[in-house]
């Protein structure tokens, strides 16, 4: 209460934050402004009916079930930024450019403008999946000039949000896209709740508890893992100079369990999605041999030990790879070296960089098997229990709670600067 009551005290805080919440009300609003022409009852039915797209639709936090404006969410946003730190590895010009102090900046524009492109793609397979299903009629015109329309209006809500995300994120409380993500998780809990209730039977109770429990132990389990790191020490060598010595300080440097956040389950859901989303395509085709392939691929894909095997391997794989995407251990041991810091009883160097690695891939191991059954937490979940309306996704849990976290973060951060101005 006390930090709430700071809060409020500070004037451009408090605005920052209503402003943000203002933000996330429009947000909210555009996610159920539907786009025209569609039949949105037998839209709800397909998405039920599969089990892939209700992940998908339960991510987005509703806005494709009701393919509101906004259905497309910030998901072309996200796969832009995560193609542009791939290239920026392969190419040196656009590694060179990320390490300019204004290179930032030109990057999340270079990543604004690929996020059109990928909209406008996304967009199209999305209403050619919905055209392509038989047993519900969900597009109502299928002229190509609503097309057209559907995906300009789909794009320009991608843009929107692109927008809305860039407002929140220059008034420092937060990153606007993990926040916008945030409030679309968020967004779907009142109405599970309401069909928990509606649906409830007193022999279900056992199954409630154990579920409830289970969700404690993941928060917890969720938080633990986020804020683990492992501290390096790190000494600097005594420097003389004339009559004053300089260094001689003692610090570390923090190597976290989980570096790789959510995006290697991101990475997974996108390769996980991609077979059976291209399978829908071919089931009505005319070659009988591609009908009965694709059927095969739709049938493995959904069968849940299948997925939850594929699912838990990728996500185990991509923690390593983009962990090491983003974290370079000989780039931090040349630093080290430049700044006359060494780590105690290891030599600068090589084997810093080398000791750096050891220590990296085998605190990732706990932050990759964690990532994994995030992943597949709600396949065990629905194991344990029979309650069909509550879904635990640990992805969507790994995502609040972080947010949650940098949230506190940052809020607290401006208090402490404040503080200072104070004194």
């Amino acid at each position: 209460m006390n930090a709430l009551i700071r809060i409020w005290k500070i004037r451009d805080l408090r605005w920052n934050i209503l402003f943000v919440l203002g933000m996330l009300v429009i947000f909210r609003i555009a996610a159920h402004i539907p786009v025209p022409g569609i039949d949105l009852e037998n839209l709800r039915s397909f998405f039920r009916s599969n089990e892939i797209l209700g992940l998908v639709n339960l991510f987005s936090g509703g806005t494709m079930e009701n393919f509101s404006i906004v259905a497309l969410g910030v998901a072309p946003y996200i796969t832009a930024s995560i193609i542009l730190q791939l290239l920026t590895m392969i190419f040196p010009r656009l590694e060179a450019l990320s390490k300019e102090p204004d290179g930032y900046r030109k990057i999340n524009r270079y990543t604004r403008y690929l996020s059109v492109p990928l909209a406008l793609l996304q967009s199209y397979g999305f209403i050619a999946l919905l055209r392509q299903s038989s047993q519900f009629q969900i597009v109502l015109d299928t002229g190509l000039f609503r097309m057209i329309a559907t995906m300009i209006t789909l794009t320009a809500g991608t843009v929107f949000l692109m927008w809305i995300g860039e407002l929140i994120s220059e008034k420092k409380i937060g990153n606007g896209i993990s926040i916008l993500i945030f409030a679309g998780i968020i967004a779907a809990m009142p109405q599970t709740i309401r069909n928990t209730l509606v649906t409830f039977d007193s022999s279900k109770t056992i199954d409630i508890l154990i579920f409830l429990f289970i969700a404690v132990i993941t928060i917890v389990g969720v938080i633990v893992i986020t804020e683990g790191q492992r501290n390096i020490p790190v000494s600097y060598a005594r420097r003389v100079q004339g009559l004053r010595s300089y260094g001689g300080t003692q610090t570390h440097l923090p190597l976290r369990v989980n570096m790789a956040g959510v995006i290697p389950i991101i990475f997974a859901i996108s390769v996980l999605l991609f077979p059976p989303l291209l399978a829908q395509f071919f089931v009505h085709a005319r070659s009988q041999w591609l009908v009965i392939a694709s059927e095969k691929v739709i049938q493995i894909f959904q069968n849940q030990l299948f997925h939850g095997i594929f699912y838990f391997l990728l996500v185990f794989g991509f923690t390593y790879f983009y962990t090491a995407v983003v974290f370079h251990p000989d780039q931090i041991a040349e630093n080290l070296q430049k700044q006359g810091g060494f780590i105690p009883g290891i030599r600068p160097g090589n084997h810093t960089s080398q000791y750096l690695s050891q220590v990296t891939n085998r605190i990732m191991l706990a932050g990759a098997l964690f990532l994994g059954i995030i992943a597949i937490l709600p396949v065990l979940v629905q194991s344990f229990t029979d309650v069909k309306t509550l879904v635990l996704g640990g992805t969507s849990l790994l995502i609040v709670v972080s947010v949650v976290l940098e949230i506190m973060n940052q809020i607290e951060a401006q208090l402490t600067m404040r503080d200072y101005e104070g004194f």
